[in-house]
């Protein structure tokens, strides 16, 4: 294939704005290119990169995930709590507290959208409501602060391995089992097949109800493992945190080339969306740009990403119904 081509496509085309976009910023202001600056950007992104990942398989079966962000809230709430009240726990069980929470969640999204066959927007709008009132119930509307938290719960998230923090060991090992999942097992064909023609799969033997069930479950796991990772980075745990971030989430993905319409997307295109997202808010701040500019160019961004989408499909269709009219004549 040549380059030309290869620039045509989505993935690669995105890994050279993403590039470009840091050049330019580094141009304009060049402490932005400091090794500094290039590592807090690097694991600034660690957390929309798994939410991204997870919201991409969700996307691929035509279902969205609104909860996201408030299942991250209350497992994270629930990680600070437990550290503050007992102190000497080990971190390990904190993190598998916070993972199960958002598991438990996840799969009560994947119970109703899979085994009732309710709208996930729907599904996901409700819980989205819910799980985050529950935060408030549970911490009574209290901050948990640094000071209330042992520092190895704090530190635990930027310490380093091998020259990288946690957080960027943990974000690659997500990526790398979400790349085999989508990749190599029955499980990540399925959930494609299913957003290509939901109502064929069950006739070519495809448990559409149990993959959707452990879909949003996945989803809420990953979210539950985040939202310890969250708290921890940031050292301080309420009711609002990560408030409206499911949506920068699904932006990411849209931007990352995953149809809206389902049976299309790649790990790799998520995770350049939410790099190029990551890209986008740090870079804006060192620009002394408006943050109100930064919702208004990621809105811009998504909307030519649904054009171009939506241009992709249209092209797909072009090639593939002719060659659908010429099986079905054939087996006729």
């Amino acid at each position: 294939m040549s380059l030309l081509n290869r620039l045509k496509q989505r993935e690669p085309l995105l890994a050279v704005m993403v590039v470009a976009l840091v050049l330019l910023v580094g141009l304009r202001a060049p402490v932005f290119l400091s090794p500094r600056s290039l590592a807090n950007l690097l694991t600034d992104s660690t957390l929309l990169v798994m939410l991204a990942l997870t919201q991409m398989l969700v996307i691929v079966t035509r279902g969205i995930d609104l909860s996201v962000a408030s299942i991250l809230a209350l497992a994270g709430m629930v990680a600070a709590m437990l550290a503050a009240a007992f102190p000497a726990l080990p971190l390990l069980v904190i993190m598998l507290a916070a993972s199960v929470t958002g598991l438990v969640l996840g799969l009560l999204n994947g119970w109703l959208i899979g085994y009732l066959a309710l709208p996930p927007i729907v599904v996901t709008l409700g819980t989205m409501s819910v799980y985050r009132g529950l935060v408030f119930v549970l911490s009574g509307g209290a901050w948990v602060s640094a000071h209330q938290m042992p520092k190895e719960f704090i530190a635990f998230p930027l310490q380093t391995l091998l020259g990288l923090p946690h957080l960027v060991w943990i974000c690659l090992l997500v990526l790398l089992a979400m790349a085999y999942v989508a990749g190599h097992t029955r499980f990540g064909r399925d959930l494609f097949a299913i957003g290509n023609a939901p109502h064929c799969a069950a006739y070519i033997g495809i448990p559409s109800a149990r993959r959707l069930f452990w879909t949003y479950g996945l989803s809420g796991l990953v979210a539950g493992l985040c939202g310890y990772l969250w708290v921890a980075r940031y050292a301080v745990a309420y009711t609002e945190i990560a408030y409206g971030f499911e949506f920068t989430v699904i932006a990411a993905c849209v931007i990352g080339g995953i149809s809206i319409a389902g049976g299309v997307g790649s790990v790799l295109g998520a995770t350049l969306g939410a790099l190029f997202l990551s890209v986008i808010g740090n870079a804006l701040p060192v620009l002394q740009v408006s943050p109100f500019w930064q919702s208004a160019l990621t809105g811009s961004v998504i909307l030519i990403a649904v054009l171009l989408n939506a241009r992709g499909n249209r092209q797909r269709s072009r090639q593939i119904l002719p060659l659908h009219h010429i099986s079905t004549r054939s087996a006729a």
